[in-house]
């Protein structure tokens, strides 16, 4: 758990080969809600490499002093992501 949206992360190990590796990421929100958006790239266990970029958009809810995951939309490709980008930028420019 973590108590500060700083600590916040998308980094997944499990039996000492970490399976989601972390990018980088944007706090677009803080506060008892926080929303993150993530870079990250997963491990392809066939082909012993990780695989394209990936992109997700976490929500937190900051309880008890931790913040815990209320929800996560994954972008599974960066043609999706170019996409959203493309529609945002229609509707706010």
């Amino acid at each position: 758990m973590a108590a500060t949206v700083d600590e916040l992360t998308v980094n997944y190990e499990e039996a000492g080969t970490q399976l989601v590796k972390e990018l980088d990421k944007v706090v677009l929100s803080k506060g008892a809600w926080a929303t993150v958006l993530y870079r990250y790239q997963e491990w392809d266990r066939s082909k012993e490499a990780y695989g394209p970029d990936k992109f997700t958009i976490r929500r937190y809810q900051k309880r008890n002093g931790q913040y815990m995951q209320k929800s996560k939309f994954n972008i599974s490709s960066a043609d999706q992501a170019r996409r959203i980008i493309a529609a945002l930028q229609g509707w706010v420019d």
